[in-house]
């Protein structure tokens, strides 16, 4: 599933649209024991609006269009969907519509008995349907051949008693400490997913779509235990892992030139591949290439393939994972933060046997601490 079908389930996911409805959402109280406090499903067409607003709000941020890393697509071992197994439990949610009272039970206990969460949480999914237009020979949209794309989709969110503060006591006309007992459930998922995944605008049961807030700290139980997937590398697992290899392999060759040079290639790559419905990938073929053109010698490059393959496996590297947006140099007691179209202005020089920083400056007038200082 890629970014542009991504972008299109979660710009439908609206009543707005007129082609999605959301029609069944299960809520369930879970503790920090793991014990199910609640449980229930609710019907979406009889709710009050402000209540279904609230669902739309919180459900639509796993939706993440950043697909790779806050939205990544994993694929069921080919034993889960076996009875009782993770994916068996999800297809039979999904075709039971949330109707089946058993179905929705186990599925609970399923995430209760399985998901690692520090503290208490609430777990909300809906079953939604999105038509997918489809047109005819003569570009035009057929309502015959229109097709249902039936989904579910998951937030998992913490449940806090807020924030203690000061309140005014209009009572006593005193300002005294609030103390809050109430358990607020957060509208911001930690963790999610969306099942089946919607790949080549139709519905494929194999895969799902994991979403964590922070994606360099996803839960693997979520993963693993209650998805019954293998975990792969985050985002920023696969940057070290790239810094880790280019230290390896280009050693003490690696100045700012040739880290200037790498970052600027793999953009060059993203970019040519941008209109490519999968994601771009670096594996280590490609950056050989890369390392080739940065006039990084062969004899060291005899060394990539077997560097990659210990630190990175068979996997390729996502290339919009590898890039840096901004240049920060850094030594003892002196951080320099470059922007991108300053970046040829900066270059490493050893002047009378030191090493030194040097920085074009086009204009002779620069500010050190907000006051001019005229370099003549």
């Amino acid at each position: 599933m890629n970014k542009k079908e991504t972008a299109e389930i979660k710009k439908n996911f609206s009543d707005k649209s007129g082609f999605f409805v959301m029609e069944r959402v299960l809520t369930a109280f879970i503790d920090a024991e793991q014990n199910v406090r609640y449980n229930n499903v609710s019907s979406c067409l009889t709710m009050e609006q402000e209540e279904h607003d609230i669902y739309t709000e919180t459900l639509k941020r796993v939706l993440n269009t950043n697909v790779g890393k806050v939205l990544v697509e994993y694929e069921f071992p080919n034993d889960a969907y076996n009875d009782g197994k993770p994916q068996d439990i999800l297809y039979k949610l999904l075709k039971s519509e949330l109707k089946d009272e058993q179905v929705c039970e186990n599925y609970v206990n399923h995430i209760a008995e399985n998901l690692v969460y520090a503290g208490n949480y609430a777990l909300i999914t809906a079953y939604c349907c999105y038509t997918v237009r489809r047109k005819d020979k003569n570009d035009e949209f057929n309502e015959t051949k229109d097709e249902f794309f039936k989904y579910l989709i998951t937030a998992i969110c913490p449940v806090t008693t807020g924030t203690d503060g000061f309140v005014f006591d209009s009572f006593n006309n005193e300002v005294i400490k609030k103390i809050n007992t109430e358990l607020i459930i957060s509208k911001s998922a930690s963790d999610g997913f969306l099942y089946p995944v919607f790949s080549n605008r139709s519905t494929d049961i194999n895969h799902v779509m994991y979403y964590a807030k922070k994606s360099s700290d996803p839960n693997i139980s979520m993963i693993e235990n209650v998805l019954g997937c293998t975990f792969v590398m985050s985002a920023d697992n696969e940057k070290s892992n790239f810094q880790a290899v280019l230290k390896n392999v280009v050693g003490d060759n690696l100045d700012y030139m040739v880290i200037q040079s790498v970052n600027d290639k793999i953009k060059e790559v993203i970019e040519d591949n941008k209109d490519d419905t999968d994601k771009t990938v670096i594996d280590d073929s490609k950056l050989k290439e890369i390392l080739t053109d940065v006039g990084i010698p062969e004899e060291q490059l005899q060394t990539l393939k077997p560097v990659y393959k210990q630190i990175c496996g068979d996997a390729p590297l996502t290339a919009s994972n590898l890039v840096e947006n901004k240049t920060v140099l850094k030594t003892a007691g002196i951080t320099v933060n470059i922007k991108p179209e300053a970046t040829d202005k900066i270059r490493t020089q050893v002047i009378d046997g030191r090493k030194c920083l040097i920085i074009d400056i086009d204009d002779p007038t620069i500010e050190i601490n907000g006051l001019p200082v005229t370099l003549e």
